[in-house]
């Protein structure tokens, strides 16, 4: 009987070592999320507490017929493809080149993750000030070699304004796909290189034969956690347009916070949360699907 006790005593130890970090999550994440789930059924406008009440699905009807909703999901998807296709392919070959062997190899690894641990609240402010339509040495270095006659106000059009708080994202996150990236090309055996020297295979047969198959678990990997950060991500663009100009750079998440912060509507903000979460969840589907059929290709 003393052993069958002992056991089970074995048997909790574990449970109760993980208690303390589970009831940590559940009351940081888990009971949020579920307040602001309920919130997203409810009229819920902070200086107006006479008007809440429980309204079903009317926040969702009214964010389908929203503009600024639909122009902020639109630019969600946006966003997201945009910024996770630069990440991607500057990772790839900033990692394709920290993995050949030159001089300082070493200085130059450290060197690249100096995006990646800059605070994103001076990435921001760095390329505001980079990109300013008057004093920007980005604008002063493009008329210099003749791309442009004249300064462009990046931040100040709406054409704009997206595409060039995608490119202060970009480079803030592409070191996070260069690393990883390079933890899987130095775990390739430089075997099968050799063996495919022997057999004459080209530069770019080695890549999609072997390169690209062999680290395609751990970009699919990466690709999942940076999606889910880009997507949530709005400090950087509430820093450098404040959403603006007009709704041209809303996302999502922008929206959200605006909508409950600005205009204390806090039922109508959680449930396009609650969008932006669905979204998420289908992505993140499309991403084990896609893996599943990875594995059984490889």
């Amino acid at each position: 009987m003393r052993s069958v006790t002992i056991k089970r005593k074995h048997d909790l130890y574990p449970y109760a070592l993980l208690t303390p970090a589970v009831a940590g999550a559940v009351a940081i994440i888990f009971i949020p999320m579920l307040f602001s789930f309920v919130l997203s059924f409810m009229n819920y406008v902070l200086h107006r507490p006479q008007d809440h009440a429980f309204v079903f699905l009317d926040n969702y009807r009214r964010a389908l017929g929203d503009g600024v909703f639909r122009i902020a999901l639109r630019n969600t998807f946006i966003w997201i493809v945009g910024v996770i296709g630069l990440q991607v392919s500057l990772g790839f070959v900033t990692a394709l080149f920290l993995n050949r062997r030159f001089a300082w190899r070493g200085l130059a690894r450290a060197l690249i993750l100096i995006p990646w641990v800059t605070p994103s609240v001076i990435t921001a402010l760095m390329w505001r000030f980079m990109l300013d339509g008057n004093t920007g040495i980005i604008n002063d270095l493009l008329v210099r070699v003749g791309i442009l006659q004249e300064y462009v106000p990046w931040l100040a059009m709406s054409s704009t304004a997206l595409p060039a708080v995608m490119v202060a994202l970009m480079w803030q996150g592409f070191p996070f796909f260069a690393v990883m990236i390079l933890a899987g090309l130095q775990a390739i055996p430089t075997e099968l290189y050799e063996v495919a020297d022997v057999d004459g295979a080209k530069t770019y047969q080695k890549f999609f034969r072997i390169t690209l198959p062999l680290v395609m678990p751990v970009l699919l990997t990466t690709i999942l956690l940076r999606t889910i950060w880009v997507a949530n991500s709005l400090d950087i663009i509430f820093i450098m347009t404040g959403g603006g100009p007009g709704y041209s750079s809303y996302t999502l998440p922008l929206y959200s916070y605006i909508r409950a912060y600005r205009g204390l509507d806090f039922g109508y903000a959680a449930t396009i949360a609650v969008y932006l979460t669905i979204l998420l969840i289908a992505l993140i589907t499309g991403y084990v699907v896609k893996v599943l059929k990875s594995e059984d290709m490889y």
